[in-house]
């Protein structure tokens, strides 16, 4: 995979979408490139879905609720958010964020790529409660998250304000 070398303009409703079991999201990213120091991803939640499966990893994040309300869970404990609402997840702490209330949130997630990226999946109870937790601990993305699909998909109208 190449790093992107050029500056271009997105719109998010033009982009590569991606759903799943936890939600719709795109990564800003064009196809076979990689943004080499930040990630950027917008979700897009329903009530209940889980944006992650519960995790904790070596490097910085941040989320900004941009529409409708989620629930974060930090650390084993329930916290909820609502529009504007940014959590700042310094690295090592863990964390999953559930999308809540009537309708849909938007979540903007802003990650670190620059350094050494290792990810832990506690098995918290918190998290299990709202699907976000793995049965067993592990630090292997691909157990976590294993037997979940994801499948590419334009954007679709009235995923976004």
């Amino acid at each position: 995979m190449v790093a992107v070398s050029d500056w271009f303009v997105v719109n998010a409703r033009d982009t590569d979408w991606e759903i799943c079991r936890m939600g719709r999201f795109c990564q800003f990213e064009p196809k076979d490139a990689r943004f080499e120091q930040m990630g950027f991803n917008l979700n897009v939640l329903a009530p209940g879905e889980p944006m992650t499966m519960y995790h904790r990893e070596d490097l910085q994040e941040d989320f900004l609720v941009l529409e409708g309300e989620c629930l974060l869970i930090v650390e084993g404990e329930e916290r909820p958010m609502k529009k504007w609402d940014l959590f700042h997840c310094p690295a090592g702490v863990a964390h999953a964020i559930v999308g809540a209330g009537d309708g849909l949130s938007v979540v903007l997630a802003v990650g670190s790529r620059v350094g050494d990226h290792s990810v832990f999946y506690p098995a918290d109870p918190v998290a299990r409660k709202h699907g976000a937790a793995v049965p067993v601990e592990t630090s292997s993305p691909k157990e976590a998250y294993a037997g979940m699909t994801i499948e590419a998909t334009p954007y679709q109208e009235g995923w976004l304000p």
